[in-house]
C-alpha cells in the first residue's frame, strides 16, 4: 500500500516545505499512477446545482457525503477552514463549526493570509486534483455517491489556499500549473499523485513530466 500523509504547512522560501514527502515516495507514486497521452474531453461537466444544471459532483460543500467529516453537522468548507487555519475563532452558537477568523500559512504562495468571514474570498478551498479534470479523466462514469465523496474529500484532496492563487490554478493540471512557491512543489506533487492513485485517476504525459520535475525539489 502506498503511504499517504498530511501536514500543516508553514511558509518557507527555499528547500522543500516541512513535511514534504521524500523523493523515494514521489517515485513510488509516479510508478503507480496511470499515464495517458492527453486529457480527454467527454463533455457534460456541470458543477452548478441550480435549476436545470447538471450538479455532477453534488451540492458544493455538502455535509451529506460518505467520507470523513460527512454527516457531522458542519459543512465541508468550514471543516477544512477549521483544520487548516490557526488561531481560529468560531461564530458563537455554531457548535465550533462556522469559522469567523483565522490565519492561513498558504501552501501555494508561501505567504500568510488573514481570513475574515466578511471577506471570505481571501481563502478558497481547493481540490488539488480539480473536479473538471477528474470528470474528464473518468469520474464521468463514477456513481453519484463516489463523485460526491471525491468533491468533499477533506483527507486527501481538499486544502485551504490563497484565493488569488487558486483563481490562477482553476482546473489546470500540473503540466499547466504548479504552486508559485517552489518550496511547496514537492508537497503538491505528492498530494496530487496520492489523490490520483487513490481514486484510479490518470495523469497525462505532460503532467508526468511536470511532476517529475517537481520531484527534483524533494529531499532524499
Amino acid at each position: 500500500m502506498i503511504v499517504s500523509w498530511w501536514f500543516d504547512p508553514s511558509p518557507r522560501s527555499t528547500g522543500p516545505a516541512p513535511g514534504s514527502p521524500s523523493r523515494a515516495l514521489i517515485d513510488e507514486l509516479l510508478a503507480a499512477v496511470t499515464v495517458v497521452p492527453e486529457r480527454p474531453h467527454p463533455g457534460g461537466y456541470e458543477r452548478d446545482c441550480g435549476s436545470g444544471d447538471g450538479c455532477v459532483f453534488g451540492e458544493a460543500w455538502t455535509d451529506e457525503h460518505p467520507g470523513p467529516g460527512g454527516h457531522d453537522g458542519c459543512d465541508t468548507r468550514n471543516n477544512v477552514l477549521a483544520r487548516d487555519l490557526r488561531d481560529v475563532t468560531f461564530r458563537p452558537g455554531s457548535d465550533d463549526c462556522i469559522v469567523i477568523t483565522g490565519t492561513l500559512d498558504d501552501p501555494y504562495t508561501g505567504t500568510r493570509v488573514h481570513f475574515q468571514r466578511t471577506h471570505a474570498n481571501a481563502v478558497h478551498i481547493d481540490h488539488v486534483y480539480p473536479l473538471a479534470a477528474a470528470w474528464d479523466h473518468g469520474a464521468a462514469s463514477w456513481p453519484a455517491e463516489l463523485r460526491r465523496q471525491f468533491a468533499n474529500d477533506v483527507v486527501y484532496n481538499l486544502i485551504a489556499v490563497d484565493g488569488a492563487a487558486n483563481m490562477t490554478k482553476r482546473d489546470h493540471t500540473p503540466a499547466a500549473w504548479l504552486p508559485p512557491a517552489t518550496g511547496y512543489r514537492c508537497w503538491f506533487a505528492g498530494k496530487y499523485l496520492t489523490v490520483a492513485v487513490r481514486y484510479g485517476l490518470p495523469i497525462t504525459i505532460e503532467d508526468q513530466g511536470a511532476l517529475t520535475d517537481a520531484a527534483q525539489t524533494c529531499a532524499g
